[in-house]
């Protein structure tokens, strides 16, 4: 049994004014991707300089304006890094690059010199405020690590007198959610105060969930209480930084934004140290999904996980949130059924606002369109079945011939699990366009008699042999009945027939389907036929279902 005695609940705040659970995301915040720091240091095997700056490209590409690239003071690589995206003149006049550096001189001087040339800059400053971090790590009181915050303010603020470009502070109380929120706010506002920030010029200060400690409600409970104790909030760019230990990052993160955060830090798919960082691709396409602009260029997902797999050297998990292989597939029959008529219905529509159970968004606007949302294995249904048939290969089954063929597919699926679309085409050939045995048509003709009678003469191999018959009907399938019923020796009736054309031009052929009923057994079946003459179509659709009903006999 689990020892859970050991673990303390953490308090929770006692916020009774909250406000954000009344609200609603509205619009996106500013994004800053810190794939290239925070992400790049949580890798077994870091990326290299040319793996960085693909990886740079890319968040450029998505739309970006905000990037970490790294810790310059405290490794080689990344000095060199950046100054390669300085001198090399890799960064747009309109990106600010962001760069994490402790509160120490030198570390700071060694920063200001990897960001000489950079145009857009924001230094971001850290130190350990939480209650255990002081106890245990620093053992200091907090005036002395108020003054740590403090005097690397004034460091910074020395180093930047000399700086050519744009400058802006960011300030981390590293552990916030584990620190006293009158303390943060004292520590944060002495760092405002040190720094001079204004409306004009005003500061970052990133609340980071440097350990997610809570659930994601006393996460949005401390940042609205320190949204609204800033002395001045206006001089204040309000920041969130959250990490994913409980596995709910995404959430804090949205909630957060309810409660006042501007500014979100986060890496492409969650990448970043333990159970990684707050996933930005997942929060911006789920504003996407309630129509809200997430201000990312994110119409390609597949582009993205590939630069993003082939840097990172890690895998994008099958059941990831819009990336994952399998997200927008469905195994389950009812609801391949579901999305099958939800399609359906928007074409009948012809809406224009994307409405499909179980599908929260249309595949197609992320670079999915290549991809099955209806894949078939043992736990699927007839409706998954049709809705392959109709979205691969253009048929439109009858509503009753769904089970029917889907019976044949779930044998094939009990078997072998997974069934392709190319191998339940292929079955579907099988069992209605190619069955040809015991009687295949050769050729016919029709022709009206009279307004309710038509005759057909018809050429057919019957067990290999090769026979003509003709009678009379009041329609060509009504007489070609006749013909097969004497042919067969079986009494059977028409129940059901119908037709569509599967594509258009010169090359256009018609599927048409019937459905007979063995008077003697009372099974039914269907039988299926194409041809680029609706007639004829009926015809083979005609003989594969007196096939089929002599196959069961």
């Amino acid at each position: 049994m689990l020892n859970y005695k050991r673990y303390r609940r953490v308090p929770v705040v006692p916020y009774p004014e909250r406000t954000w659970p009344d609200k609603e995301i509205e619009k996106a915040p500013v994004w800053c991707s810190v794939d290239l720091r925070d992400g790049n240091q949580a890798l077994t095997d870091p990326m290299t300089v040319e793996e960085k700056i693909e990886m740079f490209q890319l968040l450029l590409k998505l739309g970006f304006k905000e990037i970490e690239v790294g810790f310059p003071s405290a490794s080689q690589i990344e000095y060199d890094f950046l100054r390669k995206l300085v001198d090399d003149n890799l960064i747009p006049d309109d990106v600010w690059i962001q760069v994490l550096v402790q509160c120490r001189e030198h570390l700071v001087k060694r920063t200001f010199e990897a960001l000489d040339g950079v145009k857009n800059a924001i230094v971001h400053i850290y130190n350990s405020t939480s209650t255990l971090q002081r106890e245990v790590v620093f053992k200091k009181g907090k005036e002395e690590i108020r003054q740590i915050a403090i005097d690397g303010t004034k460091m910074v603020k020395e180093c930047a007198a000399d700086f050519k470009g744009n400058l802006r502070l960011e300030y981390s109380p590293e552990s916030f959610t584990g620190t006293e929120l009158e303390y943060a706010l004292e520590v944060c506002e002495a760092v405002c105060d040190e720094w001079g920030a204004t409306k004009d010029e005003p500061i970052i200060i990133n609340l980071p969930s440097t350990v997610e400690m809570t659930t994601p409600n006393v996460y949005a409970d401390q940042i609205e209480w320190m949204d609204r104790h800033f002395k001045d909030r206006k001089r204040v760019i309000l920041s969130i930084h959250p990490h994913n230990d409980r596995g709910t990052g995404v959430a804090s993160c949205e909630l957060a934004l309810l409660a006042g955060a501007d500014r979100v830090e986060g890496t492409l798919f969650g990448n970043g140290e333990r159970t990684g960082n707050l996933d930005i691709l997942t929060v911006s396409y789920n504003m996407f999904s309630q129509g809200i602009n997430p201000e990312l260029n994110l119409e390609n997902i597949t582009e993205i996980k590939d630069v993003y797999e082939r840097c990172c050297k890690m895998d994008v998990p099958e059941r990831h949130p819009y990336a994952g292989k399998l997200v927008f597939t469905a195994f389950s029959g009812s609801h391949q059924d579901a999305i099958n008529k939800g399609m359906q219905a928007m074409r009948e529509k012809k809406q224009e606002w994307w409405e499909v159970p179980y599908l929260p968004i249309d595949p197609s606007d992320i670079g999915r369109e290549y991809e099955p949302i209806v894949r078939i294995n043992s736990q699927s249904g007839k409706g998954g079945v049709a809705f392959v048939m109709d979205s691969e290969f253009g048929f439109k089954l009858p509503k009753k011939m769904h089970k029917e063929f889907a019976d044949v597919i779930q044998k094939i699926a009990e078997k072998q699990g997974e069934v392709a679309p190319s191998t339940i085409y292929e079955t579907f050939q099988k069992e209605y366009l190619r069955k040809l045995a015991p009687y295949e048509l050769i050729r016919a003709k029709a022709e009206d008699l009279a307004e309710s009678e038509t005759e057909v003469e018809v050429v057919f191999s019957s067990r290999g042999e090769l026979k003509q018959a003709k009678a009379v009907g009041n329609g060509p399938l009504a007489a070609l009945k006749r013909v097969l019923a004497e042919e067969s020796g079986m009494d059977f009736k028409l129940l059901d027939y119908s037709q569509h054309a599967l594509s258009q031009g010169s090359e256009a052929k018609a599927a048409a389907y019937i459905c007979l009923r063995n008077n003697k057994t009372g099974k039914e079946t269907y039988g299926v036929g194409v041809s680029s003459n609706i007639t004829r179509a009926g015809f083979r659709a005609m003989f594969s279902a007196v096939n089929r009903l002599e196959e069961q006999e």
